[in-house]
């Protein structure tokens, strides 16, 4: 009821109820300040202890809490926990269905209470000790003019609650909030689910099914551990489903089911608009050559299982790769994926930079914060030191390049999501320093041109796409005749030699793929002084792909090929 004494009509259950005592809230005082946000970093990355700021946050008696998640119906749901524990009644608000309690009918008429400032005005006078959920509550809070009476009645809100038993909580996908609120709203992140929520799930599907004789779950420990991860970065109403999905195609759950696990990932990414999902068949042993970065790929893959975790192991951070143009920078990215069995994400900065003021960073923020709801994933920056060339001296565009580039350098030390980054460049010239400082990734590795035991593996992997049998080739004097190409220039070099055999009616031959190769004139004699000034910044500085026998092998030849 409303201070004149008379009820107050919300749509579902009267606002009324004489208030409890003795919930363990502590008492505060009109006169006292009210935080504006609490620190994300309270939040940690598990939800319990959300659920447990939120408990606090309530008895404490913060007026007005904003939880930024588009999980609402597990907010809820740990919402109704804490009221029940509180001996509070939880109401809830939607602009359809207007102000009604928990668990009563929706299907009624919402009365005036749908207008958000008559719900506000209800949850003033209400004498009842409750929490007030309002969900979808962004579109009130925007700092726009057809907003301004919502925006002052909340802040009225705030202070009238402030001595009462009341809270409301505002939850939406996003965090809109008009500057008028700051020092009235706390601010608190709702992750996504975590390994126990999503087992606790896949507990509850596989106990439901086991009696059904048409089901067959057939998950090895391993495997389980595996399709939970692949889960991780979803949420639990899409994870359910694709759980579901996969039951319905496959008739069960296996170790295969990772698949169709991704794809629903991938409709994420694709709604994101600011990543792309990258399909790749390319394995680790399609990369001809780079032993040592193999072997290192092979050993951080171990480092994403509960067993690594347990050991004591983080999660690695990424990997930097400089080097020539065409020396399977971009194809170690392809095939990293496939070897951890993680969806590929690329990132494309040029689609970031938009036209109007503040857009670029709001879309390098808006990609992270995708890359990080699919985790455990690989987020591979292509040539980054072309897309990232404007940032050292913000060049003609009013700092935009800097401030994008310090908002991912910032994330990248700071990141605590399972996100490896890929990041591929060719030249020193454009690399910020601060990519290159220890902590933001693991790793820089240098890829110099492949020797010749490489060039030989490099002309059999090609030859074998093909359709061909390597070993009907001279891959030796192939390899000797290639010196000082690339990857990519052995492949085209193998390519062209195709096209003259198809034209001349013949078989590919070892003598086709050698007059290609005369043909041909490899980047590393066109730009040999910058390979060589390449090189030298690399030694000391930057991890060798090749092992250094193989590397100290082709550095004698390279010089021999120079004089």
């Amino acid at each position: 009821m409303n201070r004149d004494g008379k009820p107050v009509h919300t749509g579902g259950s009267p606002v009324g109820v004489p208030r409890t005592k003795g919930d363990g809230q502590l008492p505060r005082s009109r006169t006292a300040g009210t935080p504006a946000r609490s620190d994300p970093g309270r939040a940690g990355s598990q939800p319990q202890s959300v659920v447990a700021e939120l408990d606090v946050l309530i008895r404490a008696r913060y007026s007005v809490i904003y939880v930024v998640t588009s999980e609402e119906e597990r907010v809820e749901q740990a919402l109704w926990r804490i009221a029940r524990r509180r001996g509070k009644q939880l109401y809830i608000w939607t602009c359809t269905q207007g102000l009604r309690r928990h668990g009563s009918d929706p299907s009624g008429r919402p009365g005036n209470t749908a207008d958000p400032v008559v719900a506000l005005d209800a949850v003033i006078n209400s004498t009842e000790n409750a929490i007030f959920l309002f969900k979808d509550f962004h579109w009130y809070t925007e700092e726009i003019r057809c907003n301004l009476s919502v925006i002052r009645k909340l802040r009225d809100a705030a202070y009238e609650l402030r001595d009462s038993y009341k809270t409301i909580v505002l939850v939406a996908p996003r965090l809109r909030l008009a500057t008028d609120l700051d020092k009235d709203v706390t601010v608190v992140e709702f992750p996504l689910p975590g390994t126990d929520e999503l087992n606790a799930l896949l507990d509850r599907l596989i106990e439901e099914l086991k009696e059904n004789p048409a089901v067959r779950i057939d998950l090895s420990p391993q495997e389980r551990e595996k399709l939970v991860q692949s889960a991780r970065g979803l949420t639990l109403r899409e994870a359910e489903n694709v759980f579901a999905k996969a039951l319905v195609v496959d008739g069960g759950l296996s170790g295969e089911d990772i698949e169709t696990i991704y794809s629903e990932k991938r409709q994420i990414i694709r709604k994101s608009g600011v990543l792309d999902y990258y399909e790749t068949s390319e394995r680790l042993d399609d990369v001809g050559g780079l032993d040592a970065l193999k072997d290192w790929l092979r050993k951080r893959g171990l480092a994403f299982t509960t067993r690594a975790k347990a050991f004591g192991l983080p999660h690695p951070r990424g990997v930097l790769l400089l080097g020539v143009q065409g020396c399977g920078k971009s194809l170690c990215a392809k095939a990293v994926a496939n070897l951890w069995r993680m969806p590929l994400l690329r990132m494309d900065v040029g689609r970031l930079f938009g036209s109007m003021l503040g857009s670029s960073e709001e879309n390098m923020r808006r990609a992270i914060q995708t890359a990080e709801s699919v985790a455990p994933c690989i987020l591979w920056v292509d040539e980054i030191d072309k897309a990232l060339a404007g940032a050292a001296a913000g060049a003609g565009d009013s700092g935009t390049a800097a401030r994008v580039l310090a908002t991912f350098l910032t994330w990248l030390a700071e990141k605590t999501a399972p996100v490896f980054v890929v990041a591929t460049a060719n030249s020193l010239e454009s690399v910020p320093p601060e990519l290159l400082r220890k902590g933001r990734l693991d790793e820089i590795f240098f890829v110099d041109l492949p020797t010749t035991r490489e060039r030989k593996e490099i002309f059999r992997i090609h030859i074998a796409r093909r359709g061909r049998d390597p070993s009907r080739f001279d891959l030796d004097l192939l390899a000797a005749q290639s010196e000082g190409f690339s990857g990519a220039e052995i492949e085209e070099a193998v390519v062209s030699a195709l096209f003259d055999a198809f034209y001349r009616g013949e078989e590919l031959s070892t003598e086709l793929i050698a007059q290609a190769i005369a043909q041909t004139v490899p980047l590393s004699k066109t730009m040999s002084d910058q390979l060589t000034q390449l090189r030298s910044w690399a030694q000391g500085r930057a991890r060798l792909a090749t092992t250094p026998e193989q590397q100290q092998f082709q550095q004698v030849r390279h010089r021999k090929l120079e004089l």
